[in-house]
C-alpha cells in the first residue's frame, strides 16, 4: 500500500515505528529516518536515531489511506494539497547520529501493548526536517520483539573490544529491565499462545496473498532458519522477492551497513504508485550512500587514478569539470569503454566535484536480471540503480530530459562495451540520430566526450568470436542472446549485432583512465533540428567526431604524464593524496 507521507514525524531506525501523539489522535502517522546500527568495536557505534514529532497539520485517517489507495496517483499529483519538494545530490539521512541507548529510553513509552492502530513509517525524512518528503510512500509496520530488535551481529568483526562491548551491555542492563513492565509474563504466555494459531491460519491463507512482497532473509542467522522460511515463503506467495544477505545475522536491520531505504531503492520497490517509474519515483544517493560507495570503490579508484578534463566555452581545455553547465538539461554523449569500467568514476566525480547525479541509460536486460530470480543477492547492478541507471527507452530519455536532468547516453551500447580484439577506442554508432532532435525539443546542452585506458588495465584474452568457437558454449550463448531484449533489433551490419556476453580479461598492472569533455553544444535556437533530419543527422556526425577526436587527443597527451603508471604514482606521491589531487599533464 502506497499512500502519502503526513506532516506528523517520529525519526526512528528503519526497522521500528513510533505513533506520535496517539494518545490524543489515533489516526497519526510516523516516519522513519534511515539510520544504521553499527557492529563495530563498540555499542556505542550503534546508531538509531528518534526524533520528536509535531501534530500542527491535519494527519490522515485510515479511511484516507484507503481512500488514497483508489484515487493512486490522482491524489499524489494534487498540486493544491501537496507542494512538490525534491532531495538534493547527497542529502542527509541521518544514517549513523545516536546509540541504541537513547533508541531504547525514547522506544519503550511507544511499544507498550496499549490496542492503538495500525503503525505507519516513510522512510524518506532528510536530517533536520520534521516531516517526511512529501508524496513519499508510507508504509504499515508490525510491531516485534524490543529484545532482538535490540541485537546486534559481532560474530562478523574480528576485531571487536569485548571490554567496551561489555561495558556498553551493562549500561543497557537498566534499561532492559524495563521491558517486563513492556511485556508483562501473562501478556507473553497470551501472544505466544495466540501466535501458535495465528501461524497456522495465516499459513493456511498465504496463498490468497496477491500483494507485492519484498522478504529479507539473513544467511547467519542463529536464531531463526531465514533463508529456508524465506525459500517456502518465495513458493508459496504468489508475487515474492526474497533479498538474501549472507553475512548477517538475526537482527539484520540493525547490523553495520544495513540501510532499509537503499534495500528499497535497489530492489526498485520504493515508488508512490502500483507500478515503478524510474524517474519520478527516484530519489539521489544519500551521503551515507555516496560514503559507502566510495569506499567499496576506493580500490578502483586508487588503481586507475581518473583524470578529467573539460573544454571552456573559449576552447581552452582544463583540468576538472568546470567546462560543464552547472543546469540541466545536459546530455553526455560519449564512448563506452571495455565493461563499462569508466562508469563509476564518471559519476563519482560529478557527485563530488559538481553534486550533480548523472543518469545514466543501461541496456533493459540489466533490469531483468534479479526479475527472474526469486531469491537474489544484491550485486553492482544493485548499485548502479542507487546512482540513477535506468533502461534506455525513448520514454525515460524523454522523461530526463523534461525534468532538466544531467543524463549520460552511449550510442554504441552494448556492442561498444563488449567489443572484440582489436577494436577499443572504435565507435559503433547507428545510423538513428533521435537523440539529437530529443535533446533540441528540451533546448538541452549536449557535451561530447571521449575515455581511454581500457588497455592500460586489461588485456582482452577471449572474446565473442573465440567462445563461439567452443562447442559446448556455443549453443548456450546463441540461445542467451535469442531470450535477452534487443535494443537494436533491424538494425543491420555490426551495430545490430547484440552479443550480451562478457568477454575474459588478464588484468595488467594498472595505469590510468583519462576524461575528456568536448565543449558543449547548444540547441537552444536550434529548433530546425526538429523539423529537418538531414540537420539533425549533421549535428549528429559533429557530435560523433568529437567523441573520436577527444580520445585521440587522449592517446596522445597520456604519453606525456609521468604519473601514468601507478608504480610512478606509488613512488612519488603519498597514499593518502586524493586521486583528484594527483599530477597529470599540462592540457
Amino acid at each position: 500500500m502506497f499512500v502519502e507521507a503526513t506532516t506528523s514525524v517520529v525519526n526512528l531506525s528503519p526497522c521500528f515505528a513510533l505513533k506520535s501523539g496517539y494518545y490524543k489522535n489515533l489516526s497519526s502517522r510516523v516516519s522513519v529516518k534511515c539510520t544504521k546500527t553499527a557492529s563495530d568495536s563498540s555499542l556505542e557505534k550503534s546508531t538509531n536515531s528518534v526524533k520528536g514529532a509535531s501534530l500542527n497539520k491535519r494527519v490522515g485517517s485510515l479511511n484516507d489511506v484507503e481512500r488514497r489507495e483508489i484515487l493512486g496517483s490522482n491524489v499524489i499529483d494534487d498540486k493544491s494539497r501537496w507542494k512538490e519538494e525534491k532531495l538534493e545530490p547527497l542529502w542527509d539521512d541521518g544514517y549513523g547520529t545516536q546509540s541504541v541507548k537513547d533508541y531504547l529510553d525514547l522506544a519503550k513509552d511507544f511499544i507498550k501493548p496499549d490496542g492503538g492502530p495500525p503503525r505507519w513509517f516513510c522512510p524518506v525524512v532528510a536530517d533536520g526536517n520534521e516531516s517526511p518528503l512529501p508524496n513519499s510512500p508510507v508504509l504499515l509496520f508490525l510491531p516485534g520483539n524490543p529484545i532482538k530488535m535490540a541485537m546486534v551481529t559481532t560474530e562478523a568483526s574480528p576485531t571487536v573490544n569485548v571490554g567496551k562491548v561489555a561495558e556498553n551491555l551493562t549500561m543497557l542492563l537498566p534499561r532492559l529491565s524495563g521491558l517486563c513492565d513492556i511485556i508483562p509474563r501473562s501478556t507473553l504466555l497470551w501472544k505466544l499462545k495466540l501466535l501458535k494459531y495465528g501461524v497456522a491460519y495465516t499459513n493456511s491463507r498465504l496463498h490468497d496473498v496477491k500483494a507485492e512482497v519484498l522478504a529479507l532473509a539473513s544467511g547467519r542467522d542463529n536464531m531463526f532458519p531465514s533463508s529456508n522460511e524465506a525459500q517456502r515463503l518465495s513458493k508459496t506467495l504468489q508475487n515474492s522477492k526474497i533479498c538474501y544477505f549472507t553475512d548477517n545475522g538475526h537482527a539484520l536491520l540493525l547490523e553495520d551497513g544495513i540501510n532499509l531505504l537503499t534495500i528499497l531503492k535497489q530492489s526498485l520497490k520504493y515508488r508512490r504508485t502500483c507500478k515503478h517509474d524510474f524517474v519520478k519515483d527516484y530519489l539521489p544517493p544519500s551521503m551515507s550512500e555516496y560514503k559507502n560507495a566510495l569506499a567499496g570503490h576506493m580500490w578502483f579508484q586508487f588503481a586507475t587514478s581518473p583524470v578529467m578534463f573539460s573544454t571552456l566555452e573559449d576552447g581552452r581545455i582544463v583540468r576538472g569539470l568546470s567546462g560543464i553547465p552547472d543546469e540541466g538539461p545536459v546530455l553526455l554523449v560519449g564512448y563506452h569503454m571495455l565493461m563499462g569500467l569508466e562508469l563509476a568514476p564518471l559519476i563519482i566525480e560529478f557527485l563530488r566535484e559538481k553534486n550533480v547525479i548523472v543518469r545514466g541509460l543501461a541496456h533493459p536486460e540489466l533490469f531483468t536480471l534479479n526479475s527472474i530470480n526469486e531469491f537474489l543477492k544484491f550485486s553492482y547492478v544493485d548499485l548502479m540503480k542507487v546512482f540513477g541507471a535506468l533502461p534506455v527507452t525513448p520514454t525515460n530519455l524523454f522523461k530526463l530530459l523534461s525534468t532538466k536532468s544531467f543524463v549520460l547516453l552511449y550510442p554504441g551500447g552494448a556492442r561498444e562495451a563488449l567489443h572484440r580484439k582489436g577494436e577499443q577506442y572504435k565507435l559503433f554508432w547507428p545510423d538513428k540520430q533521435e537523440f539529437v532532435r530529443m535533446a533540441a525539443k528540451f533546448r538541452a546542452t549536449i557535451v561530447p566526450f571521449g575515455t581511454i585506458g581500457e588497455d592500460d588495465i586489461a588485456e582482452l584474452v577471449l572474446d565473442n568470436e573465440d567462445m563461439m568457437k567452443i562447442p559446448i558454449l556455443n549453443n548456450q550463448i546463441k540461445k542467451a542472446n535469442e531470450e535477452a531484449i534487443n535494443v537494436r533489433a533491424g538494425m543491420d551490419g555490426e551495430v545490430g549485432n547484440q552479443n550480451l556476453l562478457f568477454p575474459v580479461c588478464v588484468p595488467k598492472v594498472p595505469g590510468r583512465f583519462y576524461y575528456l569533455f568536448g565543449k558543449p553544444i547548444q540547441t537552444k535556437g536550434k529548433e530546425n533540428i526538429l523539423k529537418d533530419r538531414e540537420n539533425a543527422k549533421e549535428l549528429y556526425m559533429e557530435i560523433k567526431s568529437e567523441v573520436e577526436k577527444s580520445m585521440t587527443y587522449l592517446i596522445k597527451k597520456r604519453e606525456e604524464d609521468p604519473y601514468r603508471g601507478i608504480v610512478n604514482r606509488l613512488v612519488n606521491q603519498p597514499l593518502s593524496t586524493p586521486v583528484h589531487h594527483v599530477p597529470t599533464f599540462e592540457p
